[in-house]
């Protein structure tokens, strides 16, 4: 039986980590909400942690890989300290690189992160042929798919919102023909994510008929019958603004609750791994998660963006470039569906790097000079970072917990 201090000391740098996933990648759910004015600051925390710790405890996954995505061989690891002290490596790995990225304002991937850590140990462990380089490649992929994808897809996407809705003859005409169009085929995608992604539902048919397609219908009807009585604002460019002002925080909403209960995995699967090992003296390849862990992890993601959230928040939502309500929803939109599609395609994709390849596709529809430039030059080096950086820290602290206690 492995020592009880070993569980707590765990539990804690879960914590930890779930404090740091709260602060910058959960901190992008509400970025563009909060940078298009639709929320402020205040609200956006009190929404996305109630959301994030809904989704991790009630949605969020019973059964955790110990080997994140099978990123390296667990038949090669016996003796099950390794795995304990891999865990704390890879926790104090991903932990302390999120906290630097989250302090300059830097959205990474929490999921490479804790990649990063897992096969820093690894190769420390039993070198280079533990981890399996096919999946290594295919997160390197990841980093240069999804903000392609998503810039390339919210480009086009907000070129047909505004020459439909703002560009339009007859604003106030095109505005309530077109916006319930929008908006239903909006809720149509976030339908079918919560079905796959909330519920975890396997198959995206069922997902489409049963969930996308009937709340679409629903929400394009609500949408005709409000703009039919009473169109928001006399300005036709403001109004279509008020409209989809409201539809955005609905869409972050759904984007924090669908990252609660996905992304609570980073953190707690670690824990769960090595609490199964110190309780049952063993190490699975899949391992139950208690509902307390579950609960652990949602608290730490919801402090994690009351505290710290607002780095990344002001970082994605107002210094890329200038968001309007428009251009928030076409974001939140065009991130859901190219996630939705690249899952079916069983496509590496980051929905980090996803989120702000829609900001900068959002921009370059103004222009290239909407676009800072800067910024986004320090985010995709951070991108490059994030697994090898995680991975030098997991690595040598690894290698000192073996030296001192192994």
């Amino acid at each position: 039986m492995i020592a009880d201090p070993w569980v707590f000391f765990t539990i804690i740098l879960g914590l930890a980590m779930a404090w740091a996933i709260g602060a910058n990648d959960a901190a992008n759910s509400m970025s563009t909400a909060v940078g298009a004015g639709a929320i402020t600051p205040k609200q956006a925390v009190l929404i996305a942690g109630v959301l994030e710790f809904t989704g991790a405890y009630f949605f969020g996954k019973s059964v955790t890989e110990t080997i994140r995505k099978g990123i390296i061989d667990p038949s090669r690891i016996n003796d099950p300290n390794v795995l304990i002290y891999g865990s704390i490596a890879a926790l104090l790995g991903a932990t302390i690189w999120l906290i630097i990225a989250t302090k300059y304002g830097l959205p990474v991937s929490t999921t490479h992160s804790i990649i990063g850590g897992i096969v820093g140990y690894g190769i420390v462990y039993a070198g280079t042929s533990i981890v399996n380089w096919s999946k290594m490649a295919k997160v390197v992929m990841s980093w240069i798919l999804s903000p392609i994808v998503g810039a390339i897809f919210a480009f086009l996407v907000f070129k047909a919102l505004s020459k439909t809705v703002l560009q339009s003859k007859n604003p106030i005409k095109s505005a309530k023909r077109w916006s319930p169009f929008w908006i239903g085929l909006a809720f149509v995608v976030i339908g079918t994510m919560f079905y796959i992604k909330v519920l975890h539902g396997k198959s995206l048919v069922i997902g489409f008929l049963k969930f996308g397609i009937p709340t679409g219908v629903v929400t394009f009807v609500i949408t005709s019958l409000i703009l039919r009585v009473r169109f928001p604002n006399v300005d036709p460019y403001l109004g279509a603004e008020a409209i989809f002002k409201r539809v955005q925080v609905m869409t972050s909403g759904y984007v924090a609750l669908a990252h609660g209960a996905n992304d609570v995995a980073n953190a707690i699967g670690p824990v769960a791994a090595v609490y199964t090992i110190a309780t049952m003296g063993m190490a699975g390849a899949k391992v139950p998660v208690p509902r307390w862990i579950l609960a652990l992890g949602g608290l730490g993601i919801a402090i994690g963006v009351a505290t710290y959230g607002y780095r990344v928040m002001e970082t994605v939502g107002k210094k890329i470039t200038e968001l309007t309500n428009t251009r928030g929803f076409t974001i939140d939109f065009s991130a859901a569906t190219v996630v939705l599609i690249a899952s079916w395609l069983g496509m590496p994709i980051s929905t980090t790097h996803t989120v702000v390849g829609a900001v900068i596709g959002v921009g370059l529809a103004r222009g290239i000079k909407a676009i800072n430039k800067d910024i986004v030059k320090d985010i995709v080096i951070s991108w490059f970072v994030t697994v090898p950086t995680a991975g030098i820290i997991s690595a040598v602290i690894f290698k000192v917990l073996m030296l001192i206690v192994g």
